[in-house]
C-alpha cells in the first residue's frame, strides 16, 4: 500500500545472509542465530537504516553551468535564463559534443558521491540529448554504469525534456519524431524502463504530453511526469488520467489535483533542492498532500542547475522548508521513494526477505539526520550484504 509510513525503530539488531535481511530482532535474538562463521558487528551509538532511494535524477550530462548562478542572484527566472542560451539547452550542447565513455566517466563521479551519502538505488534519466543518437548514447551510458557501479540503477527516457534549437517553435513535430523515431528503438532494445516527460508552459503542452505518455504506455514503459513546476498547466491531472507511477516538482499543484493523485496513488517526488538552487521562497505543499493521502517521495533532482548528490541535504530541506518530520522525510526518503521506481519489493526499508542495503551513521537518531545538517553522517554502507564503504569504520 502506498502511504507514508513514518520511520520508528524495528529491532536492536540484523542479520544478513546471502546479501538478504535474514531477520531482524533483540540482540538476544539476533547472537542467537550466529555460528563460527559469522561476523558479528557491534554498532552501540550508531543509527541504521535503509539505504536511500533517490527517485528522481538527471545523472547523464556533460558540461556545467555555474555561470548561471549570478543570473539567479540578479533575479533571471529558469525560463529567462533559459531564453538566454542557459538552462537545459546549454547542456544539452556540451552532453551531444560528449561521447559515452566520457559520460560514463563524468556520471562514474557523481555515483561515487551518491554512495557517499548514502544513496543506494537511484532512478537515472537522459535528456540532455534531445536527439536520437545522443538519448541512445545517454541510456546506453546508464545501461553500462547499471552493470558497474554499486549504485543500483533504474533508467527513464526524458527524450522531451526540452524543444532542441532544431525544433524551436515545433513542438508538435518534436514529440512526433520522438514517437515516430527515438521510443521504439528505446523500447525495443529495453533501454528504459519508464518514460518522462517536461510538461510546462514554453515547453510541452497537456495535449503532447498525453501522446508521448500514451505511446510509452502502449510500448511498455511505466509513465513519470515533470508538472506544474512554473504554472499549472495540467500535466499533473494527467499524471492521475493515465495512472502515471509519479508526478514531480508540483509547485502549483491544487488541492483537488491531490485528491486525484490519492486516489490513483499517484506518488509526488517533491524536490526541495529545486526551488533551493533557484533562489525561490515557495516550497512544494507536502503536509496539504500528505493530509490528502498522497504518498510523498523525495529526491535530489540531481542535475546541472540543482547539483547535489546529497540525500540528506535534501531531507534537512524537507524538514526545515516544507514542515516535514524527520520521520516522514526518512520515509519519503526510502521506502516510498522505493515505490517511486517499482523498487519497493526489494529495496527501501528493513524487512525479512529485501536486499541488505543498510546505512550505518554517526547519529544518536533518525532525529539527527535533519538536525545535524551540512555534513555526511555516513559511517559505513551495505549493498546487498556487501560493505561497500567504511569498512574502516566498523570494529
Amino acid at each position: 500500500m502506498r502511504t507514508l509510513n513514518p520511520a520508528r525503530p524495528v529491532a536492536q539488531a540484523l542479520a544478513i545472509k546471502d546479501g538478504l535481511i535474514l531477520d531482524l530482532g533483540s540482540n538476544e535474538e539476533i547472537l542467537g542465530l550466529a555460528n563460527e562463521y559469522t561476523r558479528v558487528i557491534d554498532l552501540e551509538g550508531l543509527t541504521l537504516m535503509p539505504g536511500f532511494v533517490d527517485p528522481h535524477t538527471h545523472l547523464i550530462f556533460a558540461g556545467q553551468r555555474e555561470f548561471e548562478l549570478p543570473m539567479k542572484q540578479s533575479g533571471a527566472s529558469y525560463l529567462e535564463i533559459l531564453a538566454s542560451g542557459g538552462g537545459i539547452l546549454n547542456t544539452v550542447r556540451a552532453t551531444r559534443n560528449a561521447s559515452r565513455e566520457e559520460l560514463v566517466m563524468a556520471a562514474t563521479a557523481r555515483l561515487d558521491r551518491m554512495l557517499a551519502f548514502g544513496t543506494t538505488t537511484a532512478e537515472a534519466k537522459s535528456g540532455y540529448g534531445l536527439d536520437k543518437d545522443t538519448e541512445l548514447k545517454s541510456l546506453e551510458a546508464i545501461a553500462e554504469l547499471a552493470k558497474t557501479h554499486t549504485v543500483e540503477l533504474v533508467p527513464t527516457f526524458l527524450g522531451a525534456h526540452a524543444v532542441p534549437e532544431e525544433y524551436k517553435g515545433a513542438p508538435d513535430d518534436y514529440i512526433e519524431f520522438v514517437i515516430s523515431d527515438v521510443l521504439p528503438e528505446v523500447a525495443a532494445r529495453k533501454l528504459a524502463e519508464f518514460c518522462d516527460i517536461f510538461c510546462e508552459k514554453g515547453v510541452f503542452s497537456v495535449d503532447n504530453s498525453r501522446k508521448l505518455l500514451s505511446a510509452a504506455q502502449k510500448a511498455g514503459l511505466g509513465l513519470r511526469i515533470h508538472s506544474d513546476e512554473i504554472v499549472r498547466l495540467g500535466g499533473t491531472a494527467l499524471a492521475v488520467e493515465l495512472g502515471a507511477v509519479s508526478a514531480s516538482h508540483l509547485m502549483q499543484t491544487s488541492d483537488q489535483e491531490f485528491e486525484g493523485m490519492a486516489e490513483r496513488g499517484v506518488i509526488a517526488e517533491l524536490l526541495p533542492a529545486t526551488p533551493f538552487a533557484l533562489m525561490e521562497k515557495e516550497y512544494p505543499r507536502a503536509r496539504a498532500m500528505i493530509e490528502a493521502g498522497v504518498p510523498v517521495a523525495l529526491s535530489t533532482d540531481l542535475n546541472p542547475n540543482c547539483w547535489t548528490e546529497s540525500m540528506q541535504f535534501v531531507i534537512a530541506l524537507a524538514a526545515y522548508n516544507m514542515k516535514l518530520h524527520p520521520s516522514e522525510a526518512l520515509a519519503a526518503a526510502t521506502r516510498n521513494a522505493a515505490f517511486a521506481i517499482n523498487r519497493a519489493d526489494t529495496v527501501g526499508s528493513l524487512e525479512v526477505g529485501k536486499q541488505a542495503d543498510v546505512l550505518v551513521l554517526d547519529a544518536k537518531n533518525h532525529l539527527t539526520i535533519p538536525y545535524h545538517f551540512g555534513v555526511n553522517l555516513i559511517e559505513t554502507v551495505i549493498k546487498k550484504g556487501k560493505i561497500v564503504l567504511g569498512e574502516k569504520n566498523l570494529p
